[in-house]
């Protein structure tokens, strides 16, 4: 967290000191409710009022890491600053894994991962304090004109192997199969291969093509008809076609009944407990209105706010 405007004045210095008191007060109860994953609106908005306002101090949050973390962040840091202009955030899409790395070496206060974390990043990092605002799926997409609607698990591992060439393998035209993956160290293809690629036994062809990012992949896969990637279900839209897996269309109601076989938690984290303006934004990606982002970008809320 970093204070803008130049030399603190009186009246910003016992403001700091009334932030300190309020932040030491709030910080166990909103620990325990982080850990619960259940703040109401109403709650995040009290508490943040308490120690944003009253304080009055320019506060910025930088934040970074997952792409696929990042339009949920986004877009409550654009309607908290609009609550709150005192509190300013950016945030960047590097990846889960250089933003762990960023939180982790103090580089950024918040970083962003569509993965757990690895044991070596806590070995590294032991004071690391990750916290999940959401779950998500990873659906199998290809161009809209290819006529294959569905494949199996294994008939994706052995695609993405380089076992698999020709789309008429798997009904598809005689052609051959451009395939499309992520760079290493993203969240979604950490997840990608521990669900689809390492139960058989596999690893990602060295011929596959690398895309950094939701967006580029999906990009890719819209202006390619004998291409196949992988994105967040939050990325689907209708500029790709997303294949049923083993007979399970890929979408939130078969993730969270079980049937379809991807799912993982999106998370923020934070190096050590979450200081005061990080606790606030936090409070808030987890209140009901933080979690009707969530739903609303197509991800999945960790709680009904219907």
């Amino acid at each position: 967290m970093k204070m803008g405007g130049g030399i603190i004045s009186n009246r910003s210095l016992i403001a700091a000191f009334i932030l300190v008191a309020a932040a030491m007060f709030f910080a166990g109860y909103l620990t325990s409710v982080l850990a619960l994953s259940n703040m109401s609106q109403a709650g995040a908005k009290t508490v943040t009022k308490t120690v944003i306002k009253t304080a009055e101090l320019n506060i910025r949050l930088n934040i970074a890491g997952s792409t696929t973390v990042t339009p949920i962040v986004e877009e409550a840091a654009r309607r908290f600053s609009e609550l709150y202009p005192g509190l300013k955030i950016s945030v960047a899409a590097i990846g889960s894994g250089p933003g762990i790395k960023a939180v982790g070496s103090g580089e950024v206060d918040i970083g962003m991962a569509s993965r757990d974390l690895k044991e070596k990043e806590v070995e590294q990092w032991p004071d690391l304090k990750p916290f999940r605002i959401a779950m998500d799926s990873i659906a199998i997409v290809v161009h809209l004109s290819n006529p294959v609607n569905g494949l199996t698990l294994e008939q994706v591992a052995k695609i993405f192997a380089g076992e698999i060439k020709n789309w008429k393998e798997v009904g598809g035209p005689d052609k051959p199969i451009h395939v499309i993956t992520r760079e290493k160290g993203s969240g979604t293809r950490d997840c990608f291969e521990h669900a689809v690629i390492k139960p058989f036994g596999k690893e990602i062809s060295a011929e596959a093509m690398v895309q950094q990012g939701n967006p580029k992949v999906r990009a890719a896969v819209a202006n390619d008809p004998l291409s196949i990637g992988y994105i967040s279900l939050g990325f689907v839209d209708e500029t790709v076609k997303p294949l049923k897996i083993d007979g399970v269309e890929p979408t939130i109601e078969n993730v969270l009944k079980g049937t379809y076989p991807i799912k993982r938690n999106l998370y923020v984290i934070t190096k050590g407990d979450p200081d005061p303006a990080e606790l606030m934004f936090i409070g808030y990606l987890l209140s009901a209105e933080g979690q009707k982002i969530v739903e609303e970008l197509g991800y999945i809320p960790l709680y009904s706010v219907s």
